[in-house]
């Protein structure tokens, strides 16, 4: 089987709903909990949607203290306290695709650290490997549903273990971190 049959066969999907911004930043320590060098999370949604809300859970998880929106640095680079990578957090919505590889976000997706993309469908060529995909939808000012998907072994396994923080064994959504089963 080759790498790309692999790859496909790997993903993985789960859905929940947030009913506050504290549940989503709570979703966000959650998947930081998991992550590991060398993996990308992409992060869809609308302006509003909730991508920072969730960087600040992922930072706080991974010791980083004070996480600010990249909206006009474009990327911010945060060395942890905790854990022993940086965590890069590029906020691409300023940009238009051709000048998303001027950038350089490749070489932080081969590097020891974990890259957060905000808006990366302007990004023609992400990494299509080793990544998490977060596409949330905000159903209205407190509801988010959010659709977590894994590609590729990092992604795999964090993915996994994601699913183990935060679903009981007997299936249910584990409500101390105020998630649900997403609604359609």
């Amino acid at each position: 089987m080759t790498q790309n049959q692999q790859e496909k066969l790997s993903l993985s999907k789960l859905r929940l709903l947030t009913c506050s911004e504290e549940a989503t930043f709570e979703l966000g320590r959650a998947l930081g909990a998991v992550l590991a060098p060398g993996m990308t999370v992409l992060l869809y949604g609308d302006l509003g949607a909730g991508k920072t809300v969730l960087v600040r859970g992922i930072g706080d998880a991974l010791g980083v203290t004070r996480v600010r929106s990249p909206s006009f640095t474009l990327v911010n680079e945060y060395r942890t306290s905790t854990v022993g990578f940086s965590v890069t957090h590029a906020d691409l919505y300023r940009l238009e695709p051709g000048d998303v590889e001027d950038l350089g976000l490749e070489e932080y997706h081969e590097a020891p650290c974990v890259l957060l993309v905000e808006w990366p469908e302007r990004w023609t060529n992400p990494p299509k490997r080793d990544v998490l995909n977060v596409f949330i939808n905000a159903r209205n000012e407190n509801e988010r549903n959010f659709d977590i998907s894994a590609t590729g072994g990092l992604a795999d396994s964090a993915f996994q273990n994601l699913q183990e923080a935060i679903i009981k064994k007997d299936g249910k959504i584990d409500s101390r971190v105020g998630l649900q089963p997403a609604l359609d």
